[in-house]
């Protein structure tokens, strides 16, 4: 029987993300559970190709666009359940047991987040995440999507939009995204730029002009 898990992950310059989270896959392999690697490119510049094909992945590239990188990588992947994971996040050790318990319950699922920083600021932004992924059904792609085909065929896909394609996806699953009691590891650099609560603020402020209607392109350029 084939593995059923397709790893999906949308890439730009994303050489040293891939350097910290591809070897966290290794455990996926070894427990027979991932199926592939789909590399969805945007134009890199970088080593992000050669990192990809050293590590056996299937490289699709395109227009650089967050939702429409995600959704090309979903049509090119041949698995049952499908895992978005951004690059620069890091899967914990145990993570395979844990998906495949999740893939035996049938539901849709996501991980708890962490930042690779300490502080305060730090365990603000990701408190934040943490409560809005459980109380409103909200995870951001940067705690790592899991699905099963037949659900993600189910709500059409993500969205090719530059921006906000996660929560667009979030709410056609109205709810039933399950948060799994582990934490995934993903990148601070752009917290730490432009400091943790300018750029936190921003973030939740576009959410809400989203969430009311506002253009996901319009969006993106404010981002």
């Amino acid at each position: 029987m084939r593995a059923r898990l397709s790893v999906v992950m949308p890439t730009l310059n994303a050489q040293e993300g891939l350097a910290r989270s591809l070897p966290a896959l290794a455990e996926g392999l070894e427990a027979g559970l991932i199926r592939e690697l789909v590399i969805s490119d945007g134009g890199s510049q970088d080593d992000t190709r050669r990192i990809a094909d050293a590590a056996g992945a299937c490289w699709i590239d395109g227009p650089a666009s967050r939702g429409g990188q995600l959704r090309r990588g979903a049509d090119a992947a041949q698995g049952e359940w499908l895992l978005f994971l951004h690059a620069d996040t890091v899967l914990p050790a145990g993570w395979s047991a844990v998906l495949m318990s999740q893939i035996t319950r049938g539901r849709p699922a996501a991980f708890r987040l962490r930042f690779d920083a300490p502080g305060i600021g730090a365990g603000l932004v990701a408190g934040w995440a943490n409560l809005r992924s459980r109380l409103f059904g909200l995870p951001y792609g940067d705690q790592a999507l899991l699905i099963s085909r037949r659900d993600y065929d189910a709500v059409g896909g993500y969205a090719d939009i530059p921006l906000m394609e996660d929560v667009a996806m979030a709410r056609a699953l109205r709810g039933r995204i399950d948060l799994l009691p582990q934490h995934v590891t993903t990148s601070a650099a752009r917290y730490q730029r432009d400091g943790w609560l300018r750029r936190g603020g921003r973030n939740l402020l576009l959410l809400l002009q989203f969430l009311v209607g506002a253009d996901p392109s319009s969006l993106a350029r404010r981002y």
